[in-house]
């Protein structure tokens, strides 16, 4: 539930589902951050079975500043949901049922319709598991999977490499990260792969500084030099020393999420790799 900022007033946001909601609760997530000034309720109805719950769920909105967000597979269901929100005069927005109808109309298909359906265990599953292990297998600059992985991110300590190359693995693409650590050389390896496939990784120091600091106090450890911003701004230098000598474009992670920055990388490699098949 969102905060109530102000004077104003909530708007509520009800999210029915045939199944457990989380697809709809992502995309009401990313509703919310387009309003940040307009608090939000949250009200989930899963596991909706009939009819009779979807009147329960739409009676609960009448004549509240309220928008009914579904996903219902059953096209009865979805067709009662739309009549009931009109007679009692609530907005509401369907999430599954016009991009289920236009997949269906290309494809010359029709949909399984099962609400809660899996992913199926296909080529596809295993290659994103795939990614994963590879991902945890040569994080922090472990083995010498560089010139195996599709991308390569290089950055200092806390700058997201570790989380991002598990995301990374979770969409399908395998990811190695290399570390920039003062007074260490970066594998040779690094300079002998693609090129394409190096992405940096930078910071704010101020960011980064309180990042630290935070780490150090978690670990019970006392302040020390890894987390004072002398350091902080001597690394940052060190990182963009060899982001140069890589040519590789650099992400500020400061400001960014990890799936928007993983979204960002995947652009830049692929822009990349066309520019080079192009050449």
């Amino acid at each position: 539930m969102s905060s109530h900022d102000g004077d104003r007033v909530p708007v509520e946001l009800h999210i029915v589902s045939d199944s457990t909601g989380e697809t709809a609760q992502r995309l009401v997530l990313a509703l919310e951050a387009q309003f940040p000034d307009q608090p939000f309720e949250e009200i989930r109805h899963p596991r909706v079975e009939n009819v009779e719950d979807l009147h329960v769920a739409v009676q609960q909105a009448r004549g509240r500043p309220a928008v009914m967000v579904y996903t219902l597979v059953a096209p009865e269901l979805r067709d009662a949901m739309r009549q009931l929100c009109r007679r009692a005069r609530v907005h509401y927005c369907d999430l599954l049922g016009h991009p289920i109808d236009s997949i269906s109309r290309v494809a010359g298909v029709a949909a399984r319709m099962q609400p809660g359906a899996r992913a199926p265990l296909d080529a596809t599953y295993f290659k994103r598991i795939e990614a994963i292990e590879f991902a945890v297998k040569y994080d922090d600059g472990v083995g010498r999977g560089l010139d195996e992985a599709d991308i390569v991110l290089v950055g200092v300590s806390r700058t997201s490499k570790t989380p991002l190359s598990i995301y990374l693995g979770y969409l399908g693409h395998k990811a190695a990260n290399v570390p920039v650590v003062r007074g260490i050389e970066p594998p040779e390896e690094l300079f002998e792969i693609d090129p394409a496939k190096i992405v940096g990784l930078t910071i704010g120091a101020d960011r980064l500084a309180d990042i630290r600091t935070a780490r150090v106090k978690s670990m019970g450890a006392p302040r020390r030099r890894y987390a004072e911003l002398e350091a902080v701004y001597d690394e940052l230098e060190e990182a963009s020393r060899l982001h140069k000598r890589l040519r590789c474009p650099v992400i500020d992670v400061t400001e960014l999420s990890v799936e928007e920055t993983a979204m960002r990388i995947i652009r830049l490699v692929e822009r990349r790799r066309r520019t080079v098949a192009k050449a």
